[in-house]
């Protein structure tokens, strides 16, 4: 298995790259702001061919890149459809009127072929398995993705901005909702075995076990209390 993965742009957003092997086929996963360049090196370095990009989510940090990377290799991008809209117009995700300058260099819309996510899809892609979670809270149409256990590695989550190592995605931009996020953290996290490697949108690796025993977040959701009264700034754009 290769993942290949570097935080691109303004907001330092984790792009991932994922293949069986070095010199076979490749999904990417969230291109953001200024990932095309770091894209186009992975695939050179490793011998990738992309069949798809998929998207955890609308917000600029996480599909600046889409529409320069779909077409430069003709792959079609996926994504839930409650967060499809952003990808037309991304300041309607961060509270902005339309026609409000974000970053001049983004080029914003949708590639020539998009597909939409569902929950409990399984993606077939390069060889690979994608189970899909709607997973909302920092944004309405938030998914994760997550491989299966093999003999050779432990299962692995890309959470997107819905669990960091430490922490969780904020809840204050438009379709944000901390109820919903509680509840996403309580379905779709504790579940997962403790040695499930967690990639997410900004920050480091982290694992569920670590997450389960320090993030204040997820121990307030098991232990069943909500969100709690101390607990560190929330992340994400």
């Amino acid at each position: 298995m290769l993942i290949a993965g570097f935080p691109a742009g303004a907001w330092g957003t984790n792009c991932y790259l994922v293949a069986p092997a070095a010199g076979e086929e490749c999904v990417i996963i969230d291109p953001g702001h200024q990932a095309a360049e770091g894209v186009e090196e992975t695939l050179r370095k490793h011998r990738l061919k992309p069949v798809a990009v998929v998207l955890t989510h609308g917000h600029i940090d996480h599909v600046a890149s889409v529409v320069p990377v779909c077409g430069a290799h003709g792959v079609p991008a996926w994504i839930h459809p409650e967060d499809r809209y952003m990808m037309k117009d991304p300041s309607m995700g961060l509270g902005r009127s339309i026609g409000m300058p974000l970053m001049g260099e983004i080029t914003v819309g949708e590639p020539d072929d998009v597909k939409e996510l569902t929950d409990g899809a399984k993606l077939e892609l390069a060889g690979l398995e994608l189970s899909v979670a709607h997973a909302p809270g920092h944004t309405k149409g938030s998914v994760t993705f997550r491989m299966p256990e093999t003999s050779d590695i432990p299962s692995v989550f890309f959470s997107g901005d819905l669990l960091f190592a430490g922490s969780i995605g904020r809840t204050d931009l438009p379709g944000g909702d901390m109820a919903e996020m509680l509840d996403s953290l309580a379905r779709v996290c504790l579940p997962l075995d403790d040695s499930t490697v967690v990639l997410s949108g900004h920050g480091p690796q982290t694992t569920i076990g670590q997450e389960r025993a320090t993030n204040p977040y997820l121990r307030d959701v098991a232990s069943g209390q909500g969100e709690g009264a101390h607990t560190p700034p929330r992340r994400g754009m």
